[in-house]
């Protein structure tokens, strides 16, 4: 049995360590807030895990988008980034 890279024999060392720190009426309440800090990454892992999928695919769609525009209007749009940019510039 192999949790975390750690073995039975490891694993019966910690628990008799945390016994000895802990106690027996402490180690209940130690466990069970471990259980929920765990749990609480995993669910920041996931939302996160989850945004990051959802801003490819954003991602993705613009390109889509901009690489089915025809050539003029592609030119367009680099025509008003410019001058936007531009503008930006001379406001400073």
């Amino acid at each position: 049995m192999n949790i975390f890279g750690i073995g039975l024999p490891e694993m019966a060392v910690i628990m008799v360590v945390a016994l000895l720190i802990f106690g027996p009426k402490k180690l209940p309440e130690v466990g069970r807030s471990l259980g929920k800090a765990i749990r609480g990454f995993q669910e920041a892992s996931k939302e996160f895990q989850n945004e990051f999928q959802k801003e490819a695919s954003q991602l993705e769609e613009a390109v889509k988008t901009t690489a089915e525009l025809e050539p003029k209007q592609l030119e367009a749009l680099k025509v008003e980034n410019e001058s936007t940019s531009a503008s930006q510039k001379n406001q400073a």
